[in-house]
């Protein structure tokens, strides 16, 4: 009985250090994995808004176009587009 109880208090632990280090190495990690080579990403989130616990309109940029959807629980909807606004940093003098 003593040694079960001392395995326990001996993994217990340990078994919890694991996991709270495996969530921050995933956290870290995350977005690193499937990125393009390239450098820029060609998708872009530019705003995001949320209008109720289940709404949420968001302007994304793809390609040079700027594309309003509506996301909620049954999908996204594509609600307007129209061309990429140019900002500060693309303007080369």
């Amino acid at each position: 009985m003593l040694w079960y109880v001392l395995k326990l208090l001996v993994l217990l632990p340990l078994i919890g250090v694991m996991i709270w280090g495996s969530l921050k190495l995933a956290k870290k990690m995350q977005g690193q994995f499937g990125a393009p080579t390239g450098g820029s990403k060609a998708v872009r989130i530019v705003e995001s808004t949320m209008l109720s616990p289940t709404l949420r309109l968001a302007v994304i940029e793809f390609h040079g176009r700027e594309i309003l959807v509506s996301t909620s629980r049954n999908g996204l909807v594509r609600l307007a587009e129209a061309p990429a606004r140019l900002e500060a940093q693309d303007i080369v003098a």
